[in-house]
């Protein structure tokens, strides 16, 4: 199938900050395009963070148990299916309830002004029937699981539905993304055992700093914007401290993982080295992000925040690889 031509493209068809050459440009016709970018089907990094803490711990909760006959140590391939599913889902539904709420800032901003709501390629009524429909798509993946963690998913709506008016009220509005974003640290524990314990506990907060800490990158594009409409971030709070609060952001996230791991066990059960080999690499590619930072410089914001999906990678191949190794050199 041909790529779309950026140059046959109205100023209606785009969005400032989207690429121009996604597969949704190619697969879907034009009058669907603007609810691809309401959901951001085109900028896939943001169910892909979504999806990490629902991965790390559909791959850590096998190890609570020693390998045996019946029991791999390995993450359950249908559950990781149905994350895959339901992160993009409920990413999309997330942001098009986000602009909903945010469409007259939005207006306002010179990044989100093109959206599709602020500039009314779509109406809100249709916005709305869209919200509902994949919203309905999340809760079909949600019933898939066990009674606990379907009762668990349901209570993490009230974080989501939150999190827009954070902006408003608070400098920590990325704490709130923070807490909604790596819910799915507590999911892949309950969908595995129905219940939950300290680890996936550990695992959350870890997951909710490392959220705090690219998403201030992520902010730093819109500062000057946001002060110029009053919306607060943690990117405005920090300012020319960032540097310093990403090593303590990032340096938690290490930690409370750490504890995670302890957490799940020693020995017969637990991690094995390739889970504590992947967390120093992923200390050092958090590092990498430190280093490289310019707050000034708006697109390498955008390209470390990006980064962050290697991360989720490094972590979850350092998971996989541990059940692997115990699994065959059981101790």
């Amino acid at each position: 199938m041909p790529r779309p031509d950026p140059s046959s493209w109205t100023a209606t068809d785009r969005v400032a900050d989207a690429p121009s050459d996604n597969w949704t440009y190619r697969v879907l016709p034009r009058t669907l395009w603007p609810f691809a970018q309401l959901a951001r089907w085109d900028r896939p990094i943001g169910w892909q963070l979504l999806l990490w803490p629902c991965l790390w711990s559909a791959a850590l909760a096998p190890q609570w148990a020693a390998p045996s006959a019946v029991h791999t140590g390995l993450p359950d391939i249908w559950h990781m299916a149905l994350f895959v599913i339901g992160s993009i889902a409920m990413r999309g539904a997330g942001c098009t309830y986000n602009d909903l709420v945010d469409r007259d800032i939005d207006d306002k901003v010179a990044r989100t002004r093109s959206r599709p709501l602020p500039s009314g390629r779509v109406t809100p009524l249709q916005a709305k029937l869209f919200l509902v429909l994949q919203a309905l798509v999340g809760f079909l993946v949600l019933i898939q699981f066990n009674l606990f963690a379907v009762m668990l998913g349901i209570a993490s709506l009230a974080v989501v539905a939150l999190y827009p008016f954070l902006k408003r009220v608070t400098d920590w509005p990325q704490v709130g993304l923070g807490f909604a974003f790596s819910w799915g640290a507590l999911m892949g524990w309950a969908g595995y055992w129905g219940t939950l314990d300290a680890a996936p506990l550990f695992l959350y907060a870890g997951s909710v700093a490392w959220t705090v800490g690219y998403d201030t990158i992520y902010a730093h594009q819109d500062r000057e914007d946001d002060a110029l409409v009053g919306v607060r971030s943690t990117a405005r709070l920090f300012g020319a401290h960032t540097r310093r609060a990403l090593v303590i952001l990032y340096g938690l996230t290490l930690a409370f993982f750490l504890a995670a791991f302890v957490a799940t066990g020693t020995g017969s059960t637990g991690p094995a080295w390739p889970a504590y080999a992947a967390l120093a690499l992923g200390g050092c590619q958090m590092a990498w992000q430190i280093r490289r930072l310019d707050i000034e410089n708006g697109e390498e914001c955008l390209k470390l925040f990006k980064s962050n999906s290697l991360f989720g990678w490094i972590i979850f191949l350092g998971l996989l690889f541990s059940g692997l190794w115990t699994l065959s050199f059981p101790v």
